[in-house]
C-alpha cells in the first residue's frame, strides 16, 4: 500500500503539511503535490531533470518554474520542491506525497484500509465492514478492496497497523489448533 521512503521523507511531509494547515490549504496543497507526482510518472524525461544531480539545480530549479506554471502549483509548492532541489530529496517526492496524503487523512478523522476478499463484496457488505472498523479504529475508514480467490472465503481487512483476519484459511486453522491440542 505504501511506497517505500526514507525517515527524511516523513519529515519533509510534516513541515509541508504544517505550511499548508497554516494557510488553511491542506487539501489543495495535496492535490498539487499529487499533479507534480503524476507528472513526473507521465513524463520520464521531467523526473529525470528534477531527480537526478547530473542536471545542475539551476537548472532543475528553471524545469520546475516552467512545468509549475503549466500545471498550476503555488508559491508554497513552488518554494517547497525548490527547498528539496537545493536539499537533493526530490527523489523522495513520492514519499514526500503518500506521507502528506495519511497527515492529511489523520487530520481530518480519516484512516486508509485494506480489505481482501475471497469474492467481490456488494456495497451493504461494504458498508458493514466499513462500520464495523470504523467502530474499532475510532475514524473513518476509507477503504482499498482488492479480491484474492486464494483465501477460499472470508476476508482480511487491514488498517494501519491492525489486521482483521476473518478469512476461512484462518478459521479453519484456529479450529485444527483447538482441535489438536495445539493452540
Amino acid at each position: 500500500m505504501a511506497a517505500r521512503g526514507s525517515a527524511a521523507a516523513e519529515r519533509y511531509a510534516r513541515a509541508l503539511f504544517s505550511l499548508a494547515s497554516d494557510q488553511g490549504r491542506v487539501a489543495d496543497v495535496g492535490e498539487e503535490l499529487a499533479t507534480l507526482v503524476e507528472a513526473m510518472r507521465q513524463v520520464p524525461a521531467l523526473r529525470d531533470v528534477l531527480v537526478r544531480p547530473l542536471h545542475p539545480a539551476k537548472e532543475r530549479r528553471a524545469a520546475l518554474r516552467a512545468v509549475g506554471e503549466r500545471i498550476g502549483l503555488s508559491p508554497l509548492m513552488l518554494n517547497f520542491c525548490s527547498f528539496l532541489i537545493d536539499q537533493r530529496r526530490t527523489r523522495d517526492i513520492e514519499a514526500i506525497h503518500e506521507r502528506y496524503v495519511r497527515l492529511a487523512e489523520e487530520a481530518a478523522g480519516r484512516v486508509r484500509g485494506e480489505v481482501i476478499s475471497a469474492a467481490p463484496l456488494d456495497g451493504g457488505q461494504l458498508e458493514r465492514l466499513r462500520t464495523a472498523l470504523a467502530r474499532q479504529t475510532g475514524r473513518s475508514v476509507d477503504l482499498e478492496v482488492r479480491v484474492d480467490p486464494a483465501l477460499l472465503g472470508g476476508v482480511v481487512a487491514r488498517v494501519g497497523d491492525l489486521v482483521f483476519d476473518g478469512s476461512l484459511r484462518t478459521q479453519l486453522a484456529q479450529l485444527r489448533a483447538s482441535l489438536t491440542g495445539e493452540g
